[in-house]
């Protein structure tokens, strides 16, 4: 389901972002807005991200894509294509996770870890990418990774291996753009002031928060700031890097 009426034939950029309904996601969505984009707010919920669009309703529309199914992920990129047009810009938000302890997970919780946060932007990359390419104006792809997949972390072990195959699939998906001038770049968030992050045990909150060096968590608009950067005419030359937005808290590793 889209609500984007009226809003066809536009000639700005259109930025597709996944996970925009809460936290970093919309905050990219609403700066990508204010940067003059057509900004596609897709989320699982899509009363948030109805709500994401609200703020920017002339610039957001608001659309439902479960990232870890191909088939949702397929019909998003049909709905955009056919009502908006060519995407410009992907940015990779969504993500979930539990902290737990390795020999406590089960395989259905690695699964599902996985299927968002790795299979995620493997889907979306998929079924985004052709249009730039065929488009032949080049193109911005830009994934939230983790410091969990730079440096590990206890007890995201699961969610740290599959961040980390974000790194990897960023990389990797670099060599093969750049000869369509498509720049795939990740940010990697520290702990951050997320609703996902304050669903964590209090004891670990405040030892996340002890351990970043500026001594508090990031605000959700300084990773989109970084997405922000990377997904701008200032990034043109810089594809396949990875940049930790962290307080300090992974400046060594």
């Amino acid at each position: 389901m889209a609500e984007a009426s009226g809003k066809t034939g536009t000639s700005e950029t259109i930025a597709v972002v996944s996970g925009a309904g809460s936290g970093i996601g919309r905050a990219v969505a609403l700066g990508l807005a204010r940067a003059r984009s057509l900004v596609v707010a897709a989320d699982i919920d899509l009363d948030a991200a109805r709500e994401t669009a609200a703020e920017r309703p002339s610039m957001i529309a608001a659309y439902h894509v479960d990232v870890s199914d191909a088939m949702s992920v397929e019909a998003l990129r049909d709905k955009v294509t056919s009502e908006l047009g060519v995407a410009r810009i992907l940015v990779n938000c969504a993500g979930w996770e539990r902290t737990e302890h390795f020999l406590n997970t089960t395989a259905a919780f690695a699964e599902k870890v996985v299927a968002i946060n790795y299979l995620g932007p493997v889907h979306m990359c998929r079924a985004f990418l052709g249009g730039m390419v065929e488009g032949g104006s080049g193109g911005k792809v830009v994934n939230i990774a983790s410091d969990a997949g730079r440096v590990g972390t206890s007890g995201e072990t699961v969610y740290a291996g599959a961040k980390g195959g974000v790194i990897a699939l960023t990389k990797s998906l670099a060599h093969e753009m750049a000869r369509y001038r498509i720049n795939v770049n990740a940010v990697c968030p520290g702990p951050t002031d997320t609703a996902l992050f304050r669903a964590q045990a209090p004891g670990l909150q405040e030892a996340l928060i002890r351990a970043v060096p500026f001594g508090r968590l990031a605000r959700p608009q300084e990773i989109a700031d970084a997405v922000l950067f990377f997904a701008s005419d200032a990034a043109s030359f810089i594809t396949g890097q990875v940049l930790s937005v962290s307080g300090g808290l992974t400046m060594v590793g």
